[in-house]
């Protein structure tokens, strides 16, 4: 009896651990999942209707795009004004302008130059070449001063100088085009005024070097530098000589008297050299030997007039090329040789215009400029 009792029990034991495996296997597993779906459903679907809702703060995008518009601005303050954060104010870039913007500016005189045609004989061109020749024509090779580099005809005490007279309209006609371009200097500027009205007046082409600076009323030269068409061969030499020139370059330079004509309230002396004052020729040469002259009569300075139209004049020291024997021979060659004139004219031109200059580019560094003729 003991026996049979103590073997139902160990089976009671035994079949216990099955019965009680099995039904809490079952409840541990199957309890989650329907957590599991009740937490999916809950997060897939907001209400008992199945429709989508979006349950954060709706203006969350806005106040987060408008702090990023804020960020941003406040960037491109700090960009502009650094100064303001306490941090030091970049220095703005250094301009420097190349061939294309000064050729920018040649084309700017060109244009205003066929625009501007109701001076003198139809063209500022002559003018604006005086003003070039003056400007450098006060070098003084032993004393380093005076030359293009400075544009000091701009104060009283060099503009009001007999030989200037009437080169203020010169200056005016460049004001705008230095408005247009106020990183140019008046110095290069003249001189390159000065290039422009040769070549659209039809003559050579002008290397051109940039370089030159500004200078104040102290820096202005004394007067009498400049040629006086009353004097002779002599004076000629002087004037030229003190810049470095000899005779060859002294007849090329006196060429530019083909452009322009002179006015009695200005030099004293009336009329043009030649009978086309606006395009850059060797006629003046051709009407120097060619040509008949006399005296003219008339109560003004001492001049020459052609005696077969009158209309022609010539100066002084224009007859002095074809008197003086330094000079007549070459007088003769560009009379023959239009090419071997402009050839000598444009470099003696070239040398005038540099006179003075301290260029930081080799002469190897020229510039030719295109004309309105190209």
């Amino acid at each position: 009896m003991a026996s049979a009792s103590r073997s139902f029990s160990r089976a009671l034991r035994t079949a216990a651990p099955t019965f009680r495996t099995a039904s809490t296997r079952s409840a541990r597993f199957v309890a989650p999942q329907q957590v599991f779906r009740q937490q999916y459903q809950r997060r897939g679907f907001a209400s008992e209707d199945g429709k989508d809702k979006y349950e954060g703060n709706p203006n969350g995008m806005l106040y987060g795009a408008g702090a990023l518009a804020a960020i941003a601005a406040g960037y491109g303050i700090y960009l502009m004004n650094p100064e303001l954060f306490g941090q030091a104010k970049k220095a703005p870039a250094v301009f420097s302008p190349r061939y294309e913007d000064y050729q920018d500016v040649y084309n700017v005189i060109a244009k205003r130059l066929e625009e501007h045609d109701d001076y003198d004989d139809g063209s500022y061109g002559p003018v604006l070449l005086r003003l070039a020749w003056h400007a450098s024509g006060t070098y003084d090779k032993l004393t380093g001063t005076g030359g293009s580099n400075g544009a000091t005809m701009r104060f009283a005490p060099e503009g009001d100088h007999g030989a200037n007279a009437g080169l203020k309209a010169a200056r005016d006609f460049l004001e705008p085009v230095k408005e247009q371009f106020p990183w140019i200097t008046y110095s290069d500027l003249w001189i390159l005024a000065g290039v422009a009205a040769i070549q659209e007046m039809q003559g050579p082409k002008i290397p051109y070097r940039p370089g030159r600076t500004d200078r104040d009323v102290a820096f202005c030269t004394p007067d009498g530098r400049l040629p006086d068409a009353s004097q002779g061969a002599s004076h000629i030499r002087a004037i030229f000589g003190r810049m470095g020139f000899g005779d060859k370059e002294m007849v090329a330079l006196s060429g530019a008297h083909a452009l322009g004509r002179c006015h009695t309230d200005r030099s004293g002396f009336d009329g043009p050299w030649t009978f086309s004052p606006t395009t850059l020729t060797n006629d003046y040469y051709k009407l120097l030997l060619e040509e008949k002259w006399a005296w003219k009569k008339w109560n003004g300075p001492k001049q020459f007039e052609d005696v077969k139209t009158k209309s022609l004049m010539m100066l002084p020291t224009d007859m002095e090329l074809v008197k003086d024997k330094g000079f007549r021979p070459y007088t003769e060659k560009y009379a023959k040789d239009n090419e071997a004139f402009f050839k000598d004219f444009s470099e003696a031109v070239t040398t005038l215009f540099e006179l003075g200059v301290p260029f930081t580019q080799g002469e190897d560094q020229r510039w030719v400029f295109k004309s309105s003729f190209d």
